[in-house]
């Protein structure tokens, strides 16, 4: 057997990659390394899943004041500081890289904060201008977010930038109509950013169910969001610039002359070039003090010296792999955002444990990645599990449980506030295909709901279940009679 510094190497310090460098360190004894180019944590911790759902929080406050008035409190509104909030999300975010880089300090892996890259299939090049060799090698790296094709689109920010803004813009235009876009309009709005939002396609939140989807649009307008269906950017230039129907051509030039100076200017500095014109695919041209696409993630997977080993990329840059995380180089394996299987933190912490048991301990172990719960933290939340209406109806016949009405809490305050409860059940088996909940909280009542559909839950099973009274959730159980059938 050749001799390895190490049995495993990691590239990347995500939560995928760091459960599976502790386990493999801490279960087998196995000698470990990780490389991170960037913040222990990745994406979720550090600019992802855990500042967006403190930003959330923080949002939601604004709010309070009304509901609080409407049950008799003598409350004002008040002010928000954002600078008060991004040095507790920031003092936060510290805590928990802390915790990240202890916890693989006290399992015995080595850590490289380091970009890496692979020389050969079992040697990784770092960036500190040292080498090591590994027998086996775990890509972890994660993705990013992408600005679209055109001109002048570094004038915009993308997700990563929202958390380092110097202060919050008084107006910002979102392109996109994913759960990112739809998210960061929700957040924005509460905290007092008008908000105006651009999505090409017909509804947002394409692959969601469409009764969901449509009464997240529904609620996001009443909120005050200028949500606008089947638009796009034609133009964007500097605010400054001459906006004639050449604007686009005469800021060629200093977009040639910037962009490359963009690409390297950090976080804080993104979007700080001053208020953004732009001219839509329909309505009238505008200013915006900031532009922030959300328009999709690419896999990190550029440069990593893959192709010269047969290792296979996809169209979007994506690691192709079986369904045991290996690649086309059989010592090498890939988890998390960059295959684009299915890109949620908890996904990829379950396919690092499955390349452990598969790897190091003799167990093969595919992830089963049907019927897996998730969350929209817009404001309502979406929670879903399991198939669409839509998808159902294509696959089977099917009944559809559903019921929608205003929530006791904020009805009683006079607020139109509509929440949505849906089962999707087979009308052969009554076995729940679905479950899509719009409410506040629904990303906590869905974890439970998720439960009983991936055990097999038919619609008796649900009846069967005593309510718990009174409670939104209990419209889960209490639902006896199909809206349709199909």
């Amino acid at each position: 057997m050749a001799d390895y510094d190490y049995d495993l190497f990691v590239i990347g310090g995500g939560s995928g990659g760091v459960r599976a460098a502790r386990v493999a360190a801490g279960d087998v004894d196995a000698r470990v390394a990780l490389a991170e180019e960037d913040r222990y944590g990745g994406t979720c911790v550090i600019r992802g899943c855990v500042p967006k759902k403190l930003m959330v929080f923080s949002s939601e406050f604004s709010k309070m004041p009304s509901l609080a008035r409407g049950y008799g409190w003598d409350i004002q509104d008040g002010n928000f500081d954002w600078s008060v909030f991004c040095g507790h999300m920031n003092e936060e975010l510290d805590r928990l890289e802390g915790i990240y880089r202890s916890l693989l300090k006290n399992s015995g892996v080595d850590t490289f904060d380091a970009r890496a890259r692979l020389k050969d299939a079992h040697t990784i090049e770092l960036s500190i201008g040292e080498t090591r060799t590994a027998k086996t090698i775990l890509i972890a790296s994660g993705g990013h977010p992408v600005r679209p094709d055109i001109p002048n689109a570094h004038l915009g920010i993308v997700s990563d930038d929202i958390f380092h803004l110097e202060a919050l813009p008084k107006s910002i235009l979102i392109v996109g109509g994913g759960y990112i876009a739809c998210e960061f309009a929700c957040i924005l709005n509460g905290l007092g950013v008008e908000v105006t939002q651009y999505y090409r396609g017909a509804q947002i939140l394409r692959g969601f169910d469409d009764e969901a989807r449509g009464l997240i649009a529904e609620s996001m307008r009443e909120q005050g969001i200028d949500l606008k269906l089947g638009t796009n950017i034609v133009e964007m230039a500097p605010a400054s610039a001459d906006h004639s129907a050449s604007a686009a051509t005469a800021t060629d030039a200093a977009m040639g002359a910037t962009a490359q100076q963009s690409v390297e200017l950090g976080s804080s500095a993104k979007g700080a070039q001053g208020p953004v014109w732009v001219k839509p695919t329909s309505g009238a041209s505008r200013e915006f003090d900031v532009v922030l696409f959300a328009t999709g993630r690419d896999p990190n997977s550029r440069d990593l010296g893959l192709e010269d080993l047969g290792i296979e990329i996809g169209r979007r840059g994506e690691i192709i792999v079986d369904e045991f995380s290996k690649t086309g180089a059989d010592n090498v394996y890939a988890i998390g955002d960059v295959t684009n299987r299915v890109n949620l933190t908890p996904v990829a912490i379950r396919e690092g444990m499955a390349f452990v048991e598969t790897v190091f301990k003799d167990n093969p172990t595919a992830v089963d990645h049907e019927l897996i719960p998730s969350a929209v933290f817009t404001q309502p939340e979406i929670g879903t599990v399991g198939l669409s209406e839509e998808d159902a109806r294509e696959k089977e016949e099917i009944e559809v449980y559903c019921t929608s009405f205003r929530p006791m809490r904020t009805a009683f305050a006079g607020q139109p506030d509509r929440v949505l409860m849906k089962l999707v059940v087979s009308k052969a088996n009554r076995t729940v295909l679905g479950c899509h909940i719009v409410a506040p909280d629904a990303g906590e009542m869905i974890q439970l709901a998720g439960i009983a559909i991936k055990m097999g839950a038919t619609k008796e099973d649900f009846d069967r279940t005593v309510a718990v009274h009174p409670t939104m959730s209990e419209e889960i159980v209490t639902m006896k009679t199909p809206m349709r059938t199909a």
